[in-house]
């Protein structure tokens, strides 16, 4: 179930682009939501999915809670989409 969860948070452009994003650093959920034109609750539900699938995680400072990539498990991604191409000595 990982990595349908993965592969469904991928899909979606918003998410990726979410990511992208993450990739400076930790943002707060009030600095990922300002950067689009969708609601705040649009953001939240994104966020959930992308924490859902351990892409992100999230840690509380005070009243705000901040999100960063966890590169561990697009790492993983990665491998096992490359070792779908199989080794040309094969």
């Amino acid at each position: 179930m990982g990595l349908q969860n993965t592969l469904r948070a991928l899909a979606d452009p918003t998410r990726r682009e979410i990511l992208d994003l993450l990739k400076g650093g930790a943002l707060s959920a009030g600095e990922i939501s300002e950067r689009f034109q969708i609601s705040a609750a649009a953001i939240s539900r994104h966020l959930s999915v992308l924490k859902d699938a351990d892409l992100i995680r999230d840690r509380r400072e005070g009243k705000f809670i901040f999100y960063e990539l966890n590169a561990s498990v697009l790492e993983e991604i990665i491998l096992w989409i490359k070792n779908l191409g199989g080794n040309e000595n094969d």
